[in-house]
């Protein structure tokens, strides 16, 4: 019992070490309401819906996510031809009241959230990350169902 205990504690300990290492994604510097205005102005451009990643450098699953996304090229074809794909910081401490009324109060599902815009910012989806993972990571076949669900030409009816 001892031993299985020692292996659990060792190999979360590694997890967590390994997780650490995974690159920042949050700035943490800049406003996020005119960090998602940015994007939507891009988004108009280029008829493309705008998701917001809402979390923090703070959070491991956050960061894993944004490393399982890059890596996985099919998942982020999708996103650079659909999406401006933002990283919004949420405060551990500190007022973020603002963003979160803009945003339908996506908090309430934990970290990472996803919260996908129309060009217009108007809310369309907000998606619990937790409906994502499997394991101690992410299945690429629900997160491509969940981008491919939510481009511009499936939520207009055009696919």
């Amino acid at each position: 019992m001892i031993k299985r205990i020692f292996v659990s504690f060792l190999l979360s300990l590694s997890l967590s070490a390994l997780y650490a290492q995974l690159p920042k994604v949050y700035n943490e510097d800049i406003n996020p309401l005119t960090q998602i205005d940015e994007a939507l102005k891009k988004a108009q451009s280029a008829d493309h819906f705008v998701i917001c990643q809402v979390g923090g450098n703070w959070c491991s699953w956050c960061l894993r996510f944004a490393d399982f996304i890059q890596k996985d090229t099919t998942i982020s074809k999708v996103i650079s031809d659909n999406f401006e794909y933002i990283h919004v910081n949420y405060p551990r401490r500190g007022a973020a009241k603002d963003l979160m009324q803009r945003l339908n109060n996506p908090g309430r599902f934990g970290y990472p959230v996803f919260v996908v815009l129309d060009a217009k910012g108007q809310v369309l989806h907000i998606q619990d990350s937790s409906f994502l993972e499997e394991g101690e990571g992410y299945d690429p076949k629900k997160v491509l169902r969940f981008f491919n669900a939510w481009t511009p030409q499936a939520v207009k009816g055009e696919e």
